[in-house]
């Protein structure tokens, strides 16, 4: 019987070790994200993106464990420049998504409780293939909440499941350049899905 256990337990770390050996050899050939096609996004994406999960859930995070059933607001991963021109694709938890899938430019206002968690892919330019990036994870609570970031509360998990320390102005100087949509950027119009 331990013989047996030994022997499942044994493939089952071979088969995780060789999912996480092909995952982690998302080659590119490009150094700059800006110089990526829309099909060679795609390829990365299904290379990397059970890795991603498999990273962020390493932790105890709510979000990380749930934002994948949540709805997705774009067709793949884009860079637009933000978020240290990492790959981004962006999630909408129930109460957020009919809301923020409007795509609105004015007079923006999210619900309590809306959750958006964008999963990044950086582009390592030394090793010349992708790698998981921070998931950003940003929380709109009660009014009064937050006050200093117009209720909206930033964290982020890291590659290895353990939370990233930051003070919250370091996000909220940014997102602020989204005022009137309730501080949220939205996805590339070209990949952003019809609601």
């Amino acid at each position: 019987m331990k013989r047996q256990l030994f022997a499942a337990a044994t493939l089952a770390a071979s088969l995780l070790i060789g999912q996480t050996a092909v995952a982690s050899e998302c080659k590119v050939d490009v150094e700059d994200p800006f110089d990526l096609e829309a099909a060679q996004i795609t390829e990365i994406y299904d290379c990397i993106k059970a890795e991603m999960v498999e990273n962020y859930t390493k932790g105890d995070n709510d979000v990380a464990a749930a934002y994948r059933d949540w709805t997705v607001s774009s067709t793949r991963p884009a860079v637009a420049g933000a978020h240290g021109n990492r790959l981004l694709q962006t999630f909408a938890n129930d109460i957020a998504a009919e809301q923020y899938l409007k795509f609105a430019e004015d007079g923006v206002v999210m619900p309590v409780g809306s959750v958006l968690a964008k999963e990044s892919i950086t582009i390592s330019k030394k090793k010349k293939k992708a790698v998981t990036g921070p998931l950003f994870i940003m929380t709109k609570v009660e009014a009064g909440g937050a006050p200093e970031t117009a209720d909206w509360v930033y964290s982020a998990v890291q590659p290895n499941g353990k939370m990233m320390k930051f003070k919250q102005s370091f996000c909220h100087d940014c997102h602020v350049s989204w005022e009137a949509q309730d501080m949220l950027a939205y996805p590339l119009e070209e990949v952003r899905v019809s609601n």
